[in-house]
């Protein structure tokens, strides 16, 4: 029996709605439809996530489209971060629109972007072509830097134009080492589009040239991990998340940086497989990792903007990914799962974030004092994302840093164990001086009643539920799904 495969109709389906937001006649109806049309994705998403972990990998057009256990797991984060920005779009555009500042051409733009924006990192996710996958984070870089200056001014203009110069300069040492990956298969006898098909590469791994395979990886690591957020190729990163709306903070932050990080790890059980040089590229994944950690510590410690300090702990748990997937064994099944909690929990922060910014009108933690008062709901998701966020259990994030930890150990990376419980101390000392100081510092702020709106509720508390729950109980399938997207990374068949 023949199985309809929606790979191709995953991608189209937003170019379509993209389209159809450009014809919509108000901005409440705009908003509204990111909101289903998203959900319509997902739905599709989901079904083709379910062929993947009960009949196995799918390939279409040509094999030029597959979805794996890996690439599926990403999937199912991209989808959720999506939904929940989308459904987020309701509430932080509600007071813009009632005072008009979000007009219908302004709502236009935002949702064609939108989509546009989830059909490049569907294409990312879903392509089989090396080359394919290249076009899709290309696009994201030019779809989603017009999101940032969706509200024009010279401080999100300099964002854009910084995060446009940095991550196409990324992007374009990640196109030089694609053309290294296609040269190396010369021994191999693939010619054309069949030298940059992964299924392709995966099969010959003995045949591919080793030298140019790691110059190739070195490559894609800088030039995709320059869109991932790793430092030292970070500098974009805080500005843009600044000065986007809290929606479009929440889908870079939730998955953007995700999708430039999996591309490397794409690349990575060929790499292994194929130079006999077992752990070298998770060596350099390591170093990455932890140098990213102590940097966004240092810059944490002194970060006065809420939006900048959320910046920088992405840069922080991008590394904890990193390392964890460089640890390999347990810590690719710890990095994976960090994957998903971090996606969750600095989405909830940001959607946070951005509505107390509305409320106090600043994102200076200075003057985001007493939170709890003045915004109870918004208020408790914020200080409990953060809480989470720097690992206090029984939030989800404390045991896969924790099962991370025991990889280091089990590895006898010594060294590096010290230099993560360093950084993440710092982080935790830091970060816990500014959650104080917001959450129970007298404020001079006005506390109105706040309607109790159901969607702002359900957004704070469903996250922090699952947060908690992840915390003290993983579930059968759920380990099912990271145990094979891990082995898809070991390069296990």
């Amino acid at each position: 029996m023949n199985t309809l495969h929606p790979l191709p109709l995953l991608v189209l389906l937003p170019v379509l709605f993209s389209l159809i937001c450009l014809t919509l006649s108000s901005p409440r109806s705009i908003v509204a439809f990111c909101a289903v049309g998203t959900t319509l994705v997902a739905i599709l998403g989901g079904y083709a996530t379910t062929l993947v972990f009960t009949r196995g990998t799918l390939f279409d057009a040509h094999r030029w489209f597959m979805l794996d256990a890996l690439s599926g797991y990403h999937l199912i984060v991209m989808l959720i971060v999506f939904w929940l920005s989308s459904l987020y779009c309701m509430c932080y555009f509600r007071l813009e629109i009632e005072k008009e500042t979000f007009d219908t051409k302004t709502a236009r733009r935002f949702g064609s972007l939108w989509f546009g924006s989830m059909a490049a990192m569907l294409l990312v996710l879903v392509s089989n072509n090396l080359g394919i996958m290249w076009v899709g984070i290309e696009a994201t870089t030019l779809l989603t830097a017009f999101l940032i200056c969706i509200h024009t001014s010279p401080a999100s203009l300099e964002a854009m134009w910084k995060y446009l110069l940095m991550c196409s300069v990324g992007v374009a040492l990640a196109f030089t080492g694609t053309l290294f990956i296609a040269a190396s298969t010369k021994a191999a006898g693939l010619h054309g589009s069949e030298a940059l098909l992964w299924s392709n590469l995966m099969d010959v791994t003995g045949m591919l040239h080793p030298t140019l395979l790691k110059a190739g990886f070195i490559f894609l690591v800088v030039g995709y991990g320059t869109k991932a957020g790793l430092a030292p190729m970070h500098n974009w990163l805080p500005d843009a998340h600044s000065q986007a709306p809290a929606p479009v903070s929440a889908i870079f932050s939730g998955f953007l940086l995700n999708a430039a990080l999996y591309c490397i790890l794409r690349c990575l059980p060929v790499v292994e497989t194929a130079t006999g040089s077992v752990g070298w590229a998770h060596g350099i994944l390591m170093c990455l990792g932890i140098f990213s950690i102590l940097i966004a510590a240092i810059f944490i410690i002194a970060q006065h903007d809420i939006k900048r300090l959320l910046a920088y702990h992405s840069v922080e748990h991008l590394g904890i990914i990193t390392l964890g997937i460089g640890f390999g064994g347990i810590g690719t099944f710890a990095g994976l799962f960090h994957v998903f909690n971090h996606s969750l929990c600095k989405t909830l922060a940001f959607f946070c974030a951005g509505s107390l910014g509305q409320r106090y009108k600043s994102h200076d933690m200075g003057q985001m004092t007493d939170i709890l008062r003045v915004s109870p709901v918004w208020g408790v998701g914020l200080l409990g994302s953060l809480l989470a966020l720097i690992g206090v259990y029984p939030f989800a994030l404390f045991l896969s840093e924790f099962l991370l930890l025991k990889a280091s150990i089990a590895t006898h990376k010594y060294w590096i164990s010290f230099l993560f419980l360093g950084g993440m101390s710092v982080v935790f000392v830091g970060a816990l001086r500014h959650v104080i100081h917001m959450a129970w510092e007298p404020s001079k702020q006005e506390s109105s009643a706040e309607r109790l709106r159901i969607l702002d509720t359900a957004l704070v508390l469903a996250p922090l539920l699952v947060l908690l729950l992840l915390g003290m109980w993983l579930p059968a399938p759920l380990t099912e799904v990271l145990r094979k997207a891990a082995a898809v990374l070991e390069g296990v068949k």
